[in-house]
Protein backbone atom coordinates (compact mmCIF):
# COMPACT_ATOMS: atom_id res chain seq x y z
CA UNK A 1 0.00 0.00 0.00
CA UNK A 2 2.66 2.18 0.68
CA UNK A 3 3.87 2.73 -2.87
CA UNK A 4 0.56 4.59 -3.84
CA UNK A 5 2.08 6.90 -1.77
CA UNK A 6 5.54 7.77 -2.19
CA UNK A 7 7.10 8.68 -5.58
CA UNK A 8 9.38 7.06 -7.38
CA UNK A 9 11.77 9.28 -6.55
CA UNK A 10 11.99 10.12 -2.97
CA UNK A 11 14.36 10.19 -0.59
CA UNK A 12 15.00 7.50 2.33
CA UNK A 13 14.66 9.29 6.03
CA UNK A 14 16.49 7.68 7.93
CA UNK A 15 14.91 7.26 11.23
CA UNK A 16 16.49 6.18 14.56
CA UNK A 17 15.30 6.26 18.37
CA UNK A 18 17.44 5.96 21.59
CA UNK A 19 15.12 4.22 23.32
CA UNK A 20 14.99 1.12 21.11
CA UNK A 21 16.56 -0.52 18.28
CA UNK A 22 14.64 -1.46 14.74
CA UNK A 23 12.85 -4.74 15.11
CA UNK A 24 13.54 -4.99 19.01
CA UNK A 25 11.10 -4.50 21.95
CA UNK A 26 9.35 -1.25 22.61
CA UNK A 27 9.98 0.13 26.21
CA UNK A 28 6.80 -0.77 28.36
CA UNK A 29 7.12 3.67 29.25
CA UNK A 30 5.87 4.15 25.12
CA UNK A 31 3.18 1.66 25.78
CA UNK A 32 -0.11 1.37 27.30
CA UNK A 33 1.52 -0.49 29.83
CA UNK A 34 3.56 2.39 30.87
CA UNK A 35 2.97 5.74 31.03
CA UNK A 36 1.89 5.91 27.08
CA UNK A 37 3.92 8.51 25.71
CA UNK A 38 5.82 8.74 21.73
CA UNK A 39 9.07 7.94 22.37
CA UNK A 40 11.75 10.06 20.79
CA UNK A 41 12.42 9.77 16.94
CA UNK A 42 15.57 11.10 15.00
CA UNK A 43 15.85 11.44 11.89
CA UNK A 44 18.21 12.60 8.69
CA UNK A 45 18.38 12.76 5.21
CA UNK A 46 15.43 15.42 5.23
CA UNK A 47 15.45 17.60 1.85
CA UNK A 48 16.12 20.94 1.86
CA UNK A 49 12.92 22.01 0.22
CA UNK A 50 10.81 19.97 2.61
CA UNK A 51 8.64 22.04 4.79
CA UNK A 52 6.76 20.09 7.13
CA UNK A 53 6.66 16.32 8.67
CA UNK A 54 3.98 13.88 9.04
CA UNK A 55 4.48 11.16 11.50
CA UNK A 56 1.90 7.60 10.94
CA UNK A 57 2.14 4.45 13.91
CA UNK A 58 0.32 1.44 12.78
CA UNK A 59 0.24 -2.37 14.10
CA UNK A 60 0.03 -4.15 11.09
CA UNK A 61 -0.73 -7.10 12.99
CA UNK A 62 -4.10 -6.22 14.10
CA UNK A 63 -6.68 -8.85 14.31
CA UNK A 64 -8.68 -7.08 11.82
CA UNK A 65 -7.12 -4.36 9.28
CA UNK A 66 -3.51 -2.56 10.70
CA UNK A 67 -4.86 -0.57 13.31
CA UNK A 68 -3.78 3.31 13.63
CA UNK A 69 -1.97 4.63 17.09
CA UNK A 70 -0.73 8.00 16.25
CA UNK A 71 -1.26 10.74 13.13
CA UNK A 72 0.47 13.78 13.36
CA UNK A 73 1.46 15.95 10.57
CA UNK A 74 2.09 19.65 9.97
CA UNK A 75 5.20 19.25 12.36
CA UNK A 76 8.10 21.67 11.87
CA UNK A 77 11.28 20.62 10.20
CA UNK A 78 12.93 18.98 12.69
CA UNK A 79 15.79 16.05 13.07
CA UNK A 80 14.55 15.15 16.46
CA UNK A 81 10.72 14.46 17.35
CA UNK A 82 10.72 14.89 21.75
CA UNK A 83 9.32 12.06 23.72
CA UNK A 84 5.69 12.83 24.52
CA UNK A 85 5.45 15.15 21.53
CA UNK A 86 2.94 18.30 21.33
CA UNK A 87 4.30 19.69 17.79
CA UNK A 88 1.99 19.48 14.45
CA UNK A 89 -1.59 18.40 14.30
CA UNK A 90 -2.86 15.41 15.46
CA UNK A 91 -5.62 13.35 13.75
CA UNK A 92 -7.96 10.71 15.16
CA UNK A 93 -6.79 7.82 14.83
CA UNK A 94 -7.99 3.91 15.19
CA UNK A 95 -8.87 4.36 19.15
CA UNK A 96 -11.10 7.84 17.87
CA UNK A 97 -8.62 9.66 20.14
CA UNK A 98 -6.40 13.37 19.49
CA UNK A 99 -2.89 11.83 20.74
CA UNK A 100 -0.36 9.18 21.01
CA UNK A 101 -1.87 5.67 22.36
CA UNK A 102 0.97 3.32 22.49
CA UNK A 103 1.84 -0.39 21.77
CA UNK A 104 -1.34 -2.33 22.93
CA UNK A 105 -1.90 -5.94 21.67
CA UNK A 106 -4.79 -8.16 22.64
CA UNK A 107 -2.19 -10.79 22.56
CA UNK A 108 1.18 -12.19 21.14
CA UNK A 109 3.57 -10.20 19.29
CA UNK A 110 2.63 -6.94 17.67
CA UNK A 111 4.71 -5.33 14.86
CA UNK A 112 4.81 -1.32 15.00
CA UNK A 113 5.77 0.62 12.39
CA UNK A 114 6.78 4.54 13.23
CA UNK A 115 6.46 6.38 9.55
CA UNK A 116 8.07 9.84 8.77
CA UNK A 117 7.07 11.76 5.90
CA UNK A 118 8.84 14.88 4.78
CA UNK A 119 6.41 16.86 2.89
CA UNK A 120 6.41 19.73 0.38
CA UNK A 121 3.70 21.87 1.59
CA UNK A 122 1.55 21.88 4.92
CA UNK A 123 -1.53 19.91 5.19
CA UNK A 124 -4.98 21.99 5.24
CA UNK A 125 -6.85 19.03 7.38
CA UNK A 126 -8.97 19.04 10.63
CA UNK A 127 -8.44 17.57 13.80
CA UNK A 128 -11.03 15.37 12.75
CA UNK A 129 -9.06 13.79 9.71
CA UNK A 130 -8.48 9.87 9.74
CA UNK A 131 -5.93 7.93 8.57
CA UNK A 132 -7.31 7.15 4.55
CA UNK A 133 -8.13 11.13 4.52
CA UNK A 134 -4.51 11.63 5.55
CA UNK A 135 -2.99 9.38 2.72
CA UNK A 136 -5.38 10.80 0.26
CA UNK A 137 -3.97 14.55 0.68
CA UNK A 138 -0.38 13.28 0.81
CA UNK A 139 -0.38 11.76 -2.45
CA UNK A 140 2.17 13.58 -4.47
CA UNK A 141 3.74 15.70 -2.05
CA UNK A 142 6.19 13.28 -0.62
CA UNK A 143 9.50 14.19 -1.03
CA UNK A 144 11.02 11.57 1.38
CA UNK A 145 9.62 8.48 3.74
CA UNK A 146 11.19 6.23 6.35
CA UNK A 147 10.11 4.19 8.78
CA UNK A 148 11.09 2.34 12.13
CA UNK A 149 9.45 -0.59 13.11
CA UNK A 150 9.61 -2.07 17.61
CA UNK A 151 7.54 -5.11 18.51
CA UNK A 152 5.55 -5.19 21.65
CA UNK A 153 4.01 -8.10 23.54
CA UNK A 154 1.38 -7.09 26.44
CA UNK A 155 2.65 -8.82 29.95
CA UNK A 156 -0.92 -9.42 31.18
Amino acid sequence: MIQTLIEPAITVLHVTSDSFNAMQSIPKKFTCDGVNVNPALHIESIPLNAVCLAIVLDDPDAPINTWNHWLVWNIPITHLITENSKKGITGMNDFSKHFYCGPCPMNGLHHYVFKVYALDKLLQLNAQTRKHQFEKAISGHVLAYGELIGTYALNH
